[in-house]
């Protein structure tokens, strides 16, 4: 492979697991980086479904590499790190950022190898080996994750991480090597412009939410509070938005066809623009175990939506509890039950709830402002709010 580009032009190369997910939640990022005179080029599995010349209407290029998301056996990968190792001495670009646990631990000793001036990571999440819990396989996966944390870590110059729990986290499970800098971004944030804050809806309470749909994610806690709501208020309804999963934990098809044959929830399959779904409901819940930062929540926040989660890493920094929604304990459906019949007979609340939680996206997550942090920690500057200024002061 021999890119063709002016010899002198800086390059910045975007490594990840999937490329639709490259386009959906970095584009803004590469975009800044476009502005300040990179080329920019995103190297992902192409994603079913997913329409890569996207890439090159906006002046980015795509370069194809198959990574399996599942498994962490390299020698099983051992053609695709050769395959990677090959895009990266072709295009030899000063800047590498790179996300997702497999594409890190690969990428970021290869880059080194090769001389790439500036090794970035982002840590969207630390996903099902920091989930508390016991049993063999959760402690296997721990002991994995920390060792492959502090050897891809070791090769970084940056980490990026999105909540603090998750910091705290690898530096407690000793993940972070000494010499590398961590620094916090407010996740990917949200085009407020898109998701714009509309009315709530009349008619009985309406209960969302929208997720992959994983039991890491809540989705039998979601049901069975659902079920227990019903009881009590049958005209109460609960909206699931999501698809099966290719992960060991998903739920299968015939769990969500029960459910929706009982009468428990209503099922609407992947959508793939929610924003509709949002301003129909009337609160938003996601039970997840743990997350970054919930880019749902974050969407329906910035509709006007009232929020129900879980007291878990990421969740929790979206909501202040009673303000702009409520808290519950994670893997407690009874608990989650209890604060939808709370905001189920409170609309004033519901909406003073929502109301808060457009203005906390619009001061901490709104689009603009995470995505010129997050081009400032790329770039090498020091800190968030004084880079973002200057950055938008450059633009």
């Amino acid at each position: 492979m021999t890119p063709i580009y002016p010899p002198n032009e800086k390059t910045a190369i975007f490594v990840g697991a999937h490329a639709q997910y490259m386009f959906l939640f970095r584009l803004p990022v590469m975009r800044r980086l476009r502005d300040f005179g990179y080329r920019v080029v995103v190297v992902a599995t192409p994603s079913k479904g997913f329409n890569i010349n996207d890439f090159d209407r906006t002046g980015i290029e795509f370069v194809p590499w198959t990574l399996q998301p599942a498994g962490m056996n390299p020698l099983a990968d051992l053609s695709h790190i050769r395959a990677l190792w090959r895009i990266l001495k072709a295009y030899q670009p000063d800047i590498l950022f790179v996300h997702t646990i497999k594409s890190v631990i690969y990428a970021l000793p290869l880059a080194r190898l090769i001389g790439v001036k500036r090794r970035v990571c982002m840590i969207p999440g630390l996903g099902f080996a920091f989930i508390d819990g016991r049993g063999f396989s959760r402690r296997l996966a721990r002991v994995f994750a920390r060792v492959s944390y502090r050897f891809a870590l070791s090769w970084a110059d940056l980490a990026i991480l999105q909540n603090p729990d998750d910091l705290e986290a690898l530096r407690r499970s000793g993940s972070i090597p000494a010499g590398t800098r961590t620094a916090l971004v407010n996740g990917s944030g949200v085009d407020m412009k898109k998701f714009r804050a509309m009315p709530i809806p009349g008619g009985p309470p309406v209960f969302l939410m929208v997720s992959r749909l994983l039991r890491d994610k809540g989705v039998l806690e979601y049901v069975a509070a659902a079920r227990a709501v019903k009881a009590v208020r049958p005209d109460v309804r609960f909206v699931l938005v999501g698809g099966t999963d290719y992960n060991y934990a998903s739920i299968t098809d015939e769990d969500v066809a029960k459910w929706v044959s009982e009468g428990v929830v209503e099922a609407r399959g992947h959508v793939a623009d929610p924003f509709a779904e949002f301003a129909a409901c009337h609160v938003f819940v996601l039970p997840s175990y743990r997350e970054g930062t919930p880019r749902t929540n974050l969407e329906a926040m910035a509709v006007g939506r009232a929020i129900i989660t879980t007291d878990a890493p990421g969740c929790r920094s979206t909501v202040v509890d009673r303000q702009n929604g409520l808290l519950v304990p994670v893997a407690d459906a009874d608990a989650l039950a209890a604060a939808m019949l709370d905001l189920a007979d409170d609309p004033v609340c519901v909406r003073k709830m929502g109301a808060a939680g457009h203005a906390r996206c619009a001061r901490l997550y709104e689009l603009d402002i995470v995505a010129d942090a997050t081009t400032a920690l790329i770039l090498g500057y020091d800190g968030l709010t004084e880079p973002a200024s200057r950055l938008a002061e450059a633009r």
